[in-house]
C-alpha cells in the first residue's frame, strides 16, 4: 500500500493535536497517505477521530499508537519544584500510565484500521498477527539497524526509520537515558542506508525532510515513500496552536533535543523552558510529560513544547493539498536534474 502511493509522501503522526481528520483527509485527497496519532489520546477520543476521517474520505490512512514502557521510579520531586520556579504555576503530578494501548489496540483491530504504526516500542508477536489477520499493515518505527533488525523479527511489514534531525519525539526503542537522543544519533539517509542494509523490508524515511528534493533522495537511496511532519504543521487543517504557528513562521529559534517536557528525547524550538531544564529530567516518560502538562497548557511560547525539524524555517503555510502538490512537483524536477548531472558513462 505504502509503495503504491501517487506522491510517494506521508503526513507523519504528530500527536499532541497537530494531526486532526481533516489533515489527513486532505493529504489523502492529494495522492498521498496521512496518519492519525493515536498517542496522547483517550481511546474514546481516537474512536472519534477514526470516524471523522472515515466521514472525509474514502481512501485509506493510519493511525500511530505509543507502545507504553515501564515506570521509571525516578524520585522527581527536585524536578518538580524546578519546574514550578521557572514556571511559576503549579506542576502536575508524575505518574505512570499505559497511554490506554490495550483499548485503542483493541478499537484499530476492530475497526480495520488500513494501517497501523508503533513508536517508543514494539507490538508483542500476538499483537502483530492480530492486525495482520483483521487485513492491517503494520509499521514499526526505528532509529538504528539493530532496532530494525528487532521490528522484524516480530513481524512487521514497514520500517519507519527515523533520523535525528527529525522534530518531535525520537522513535528509539530504549531510551538510554544518558545520551541527548537517547541512542546512536543518526541522519536519515545514513539511518535509512544501514537499515536498508540489515533487513529486507519495504522503509518509509523521516527526519528533516521539508522539500520535494528531501522525497527524491530518500526515494533514490531505497524508501518507497518520505514521511514529513513539520511541512505540515503550517497547513490550516493541521491542529498547530497560534503560538507553535507564530514561533514556526519567526523561523529565528535553532532547535535541540531535551527531555525536559516528556522524560523522552524530542527535538522542538530552543525557548527558556528547554534551556533551562535540558539535562535535568530523567529518562521517565510519560511522567515527566504528565509533571508539565500544566506548565505547557499555559500557551507561553517560552514554556511550551515547540516540536520541529531542523529545517523547519523551510516550511512554508500552504493548505495540505498544495503542500503535497509542491512537493511531487520538487520531487520529479529533482529527479529530472540528477539525471541529467549523472551523465552515461
Amino acid at each position: 500500500m505504502l509503495d503504491q502511493l501517487r506522491v510517494p509522501v506521508i503526513a507523519a503522526p504528530m500527536a499532541g493535536g497537530a494531526s486532526t481528520p481533516e489533515l489527513v483527509a486532505e493529504v489523502t485527497r492529494a495522492g498521498a497517505f496521512g496518519f492519525l496519532a493515536g498517542g496522547l489520546l483517550t481511546a474514546e477520543a481516537l474512536a472519534d477521530q477514526i470516524a471523522a476521517t472515515t466521514a472525509l474520505t474514502s481512501g485509506p490512512f493510519g493511525v500511530n499508537l505509543f507502545v507504553p514502557g515501564t515506570a521509571s521510579g525516578a524520585d522527581l520531586s527536585g524536578y518538580r519544584e524546578r519546574v514550578r520556579e521557572t514556571a511559576g504555576t503549579e506542576p502536575g503530578t508524575p505518574h505512570w500510565d499505559d497511554d490506554e494501548y490495550p483499548a485503542k489496540l483493541e478499537l484499530v483491530t476492530a475497526l480495520r484500521v488500513p494501517v497501523v504504526s508503533f513508536t517508543f516500542g514494539l507490538p508483542l508477536v500476538r499483537e502483530v498477527a492480530r492486525l495482520k489477520a483483521a487485513g492491517s499493515l503494520v509499521v514499526v518505527t526505528v532509529t538504528t539497524a539493530a532496532e530494525a533488525a528487532q521490528a522484524a523479527r516480530i513481524g512487521a511489514d514497514v520500517l519507519c526509520v527515523q533520523g535525528a534531525d527529525a522534530g518531535g519525539h525520537r522513535g528509539t526503542l530504549a531510551d538510554d537515558g544518558v545520551s541527548p537522543g537517547g541512542g546512536e544519533l543518526l541522519g536519515v539517509l545514513a539511518a535509512l542506508r544501514l537499515v536498508r542494509a540489515a533487513v529486507d523490508l519495504p522503509l518509509v524515511a523521516a527526519g528533516g525532510l521539508v522539500h520535494g528534493a528531501d522525497v527524491a533522495a530518500v526515494v533514490t537511496a531505497g524508501a518507497v515513500a518520505a514521511q514529513l511532519g513539520t511541512a505540515f504543521l503550517l497547513c490550516p487543517e493541521a491542529g498547530t496552536s497560534p503560538p507553535h504557528r507564530r514561533a514556526l513562521v519567526d523561523g529565528t529559534r535553532p532547535t535541540a533535543l531535551t527531555r525536559a517536557f516528556s522524560g523522552r528525547p524530542a527535538r522542538g524550538l530552543v525557548n527558556r523552558f528547554l534551556t533551562r531544564h535540558t539535562g535535568q529530567a530523567p529518562a521517565a516518560y510519560p511522567e515527566v510529560h504528565h509533571l508539565t502538562k500544566p506548565v505547557r497548557a499555559t500557551g507561553d511560547p517560552e514554556l511550551m513544547s515547540l516540536w520541529a525539524g531542523q529545517t523547519y524555517s523551510l516550511a512554508r503555510p500552504a493548505p495540505a493539498a498544495e503542500v503535497v502538490q509542491r512537493l511531487h512537483l520538487e520531487a520529479r524536477q529533482a529527479v529530472s536534474d540528477a539525471i541529467t548531472r549523472i551523465s552515461p558513462l
